[in-house]
C-alpha cells in the first residue's frame, strides 16, 4: 500500500542502513586490534562472571554474526563465533556488554524488568499488528487498524526501554573491562567505539518505529 506518507519514514530507514553498515565496519575493525590482555571474548565473560559471583552459563551462539545476547530466563550468555573465540578489542567489548545484561539481572534493574515483563506482549503484537491494521483498512473497520496501530505502539514502547536498558550494558562494560584488567586506559576508547555503533542501532530503531507509528496514524486518519 503505497502513500506519500511513506515518505515520513524514508529518512530512518536509509539511516538505519547506515547504522547497521557503521556496526559493521566498527566491529570489523577493531576485530583487528587486539588488547596486551590477550583473552578470548568467551574467557573475559567467564572471568566477569566468576568475580561478579553470577550463576550464568557461557554458550556459543547458533545466529551467526553478532547474535551475542544474554537471556535472562535461563541465564545464559551466548556468544557468536566471532566473539566467542576471537581476543580482540571488539570481541572483548560485547562479551563484556552481555555480562553487563547478566549483572543488570542480578541486580534488579529496573529498566530491564520492565522490558523483560514486556516481552511477551510485544512478541506476539510485532507478529500480528500489520495483519490487524490491513484488515482493518480492506474491511473498513476502525477497530481492527485502531488494534493494529495499539499492537505496534507496544513495540515502540519497548523499543524506548530498549535504549536506557542497553546504554547501561555498555556503561558497566567499559567500567568492568577496565576494573578488571582486561583492558587499559589507552585500549578503551577503542571499545567505546564498538560499544556505541551497536548502541546507534537501537536507537534508530526506536526512531524509525516512532516515525512508522506516526505514519499509521496518517494513513487510518485519511480513511476515517
Amino acid at each position: 500500500m503505497y502513500d506519500s506518507t511513506f515518505l515520513i519514514i524514508l529518512p530512518f530507514i536509509l539511516l538505519g542502513f547506515w547504522a547497521s553498515s557503521n556496526v559493521q565496519s566498527t566491529f570489523h575493525k577493531y576485530s583487528k586490534v587486539y588488547p596486551a590482555r590477550g583473552m578470548t571474548g568467551a574467557e573475559v565473560a567467564q572471568m566477569l562472571i566468576d568475580r561478579h559471583g553470577l550463576d550464568v552459563r557461557v554458550e556459543r551462539a547458533t545466529g551467526g554474526g553478532l547474535s551475542d545476547h544474554y537471556d535472562p530466563r535461563t541465564h545464559v550468555v551466548r556468544l557468536s563465533n566471532e566473539v566467542h573465540d576471537s581476543r580482540s578489542i571488539s570481541a572483548v567489548s560485547v562479551a563484556a556488554h552481555e555480562i553487563g545484561h547478566a549483572i543488570q539481572d542480578a541486580e534488579g534493574y529496573q529498566a530491564l524488568r520492565l522490558r523483560n515483563n514486556f516481552f511477551p506482549v510485544v512478541s506476539f503484537g510485532s507478529n500480528v499488528w500489520m495483519l490487524l491494521f490491513m484488515l482493518g483498512i480492506i474491511l473498513s473497520l476502525p477497530f481492527l487498524t485502531n488494534l493494529g496501530i495499539l499492537f505496534f505502539g507496544m513495540v515502540v514502547v519497548f523499543q524506548l526501554i530498549t535504549l536506557p536498558v542497553e546504554f547501561n550494558a555498555s556503561t558497566r562494560a567499559l567500567a568492568i573491562l577496565q576494573e578488571n584488567g582486561v583492558l587499559t586506559i589507552e585500549e578503551a576508547p577503542a571499545a567505546k567505539k564498538v560499544l556505541k555503533a551497536a548502541a546507534l542501532t537501537y536507537v534508530v530503531a526506536a526512531l524509525s518505529s516512532i516515525a512508522n507509528l506516526v505514519r499509521l496514524l496518517s494513513l487510518s486518519g485519511r480513511r476515517r
